[in-house]
């Protein structure tokens, strides 16, 4: 697994010696050695990378990654700009249309997120090929854990979006009252009409930064290629 490098290693370094965490490492190691697995092995910490610790404004917790070839690059929701848009994130898109006024880009490439603070992290890391949820239980539930609550002990205003039940799963976790935590249904095909069409979670998002004196999010995503 690459190292983590930037302001989220004095945070996440006690979780490295932690016999979860070596029995992780040596599974993950052996998945790549013996199988097809996403994201690409450079990539697992993507969102760690992209997002330092001291920059995080709002956290979006996914599920695990994509299972499919050229999607998953260690950021929940997104996949690279020449791959087809996921279901769940073409919701998203429409969400932000109908709450923003964002028009619906022909990407589904979420780094310009990332860049401005919004952790796009999945509470699995990593997938084998074609088997959704195949890394579940292996250990990557305490790392991530251990991520979100290095967020909730930061002491600047910080949102949470909790999409479906798994994510929620995290609200008792988050006990700073500096922070705004919203929840939907997940925007699944399955689920988005339950609830989370209509959540105006990212106008509520830059309402409470900018009640704190930061800056919004830009969350248009640009078009590709044009």
């Amino acid at each position: 697994m690459p190292a983590i490098s930037n302001d989220w290693l004095p945070a996440l370094k006690p979780e490295f010696s932690k016999p979860y965490y070596r029995d992780l490492y040596r599974f993950v190691n052996e998945e790549y050695r013996s199988h097809t697995v996403y994201p690409p092995a450079d990539r697992i910490f993507e969102a760690l990378h992209l997002t330092p610790l001291k920059d995080v404004r709002v956290v979006i917790l996914g599920q695990d990654p994509y299972h499919e070839p050229g999607q998953a690059h260690g950021l929940c929701f997104s996949v690279l700009p020449d791959t087809e848009i996921p279901p769940s994130l073409r919701n998203i898109y429409q969400e932000l249309h109908d709450d923003l006024g964002c028009y619906i880009p022909n990407n589904g490439y979420l780094k310009k997120w990332a860049d401005q603070g919004v952790l796009l992290l999945n509470t699995v890391l990593t997938v084998r090929a074609h088997e959704a949820f195949s890394h579940q239980g292996r250990g990557w539930e305490e790392f991530t854990d251990a991520i979100i609550r290095a967020v909730n002990a930061q002491d600047r205003p910080i949102v949470f979006l909790l999409w479906g039940r798994p994510a929620q799963t995290k609200r008792e976790m988050l006990t700073n009252p500096r922070h705004l935590v919203l929840t939907a249904p997940h925007p699944s095909p399955l689920s988005a009409h339950r609830g989370f069409f209509g959540c105006r979670h990212f106008s509520k998002t830059n309402d409470f930064l900018r009640a704190n004196g930061l800056a919004p999010i830009d969350w248009q995503i640009e078009n590709t290629g044009a």
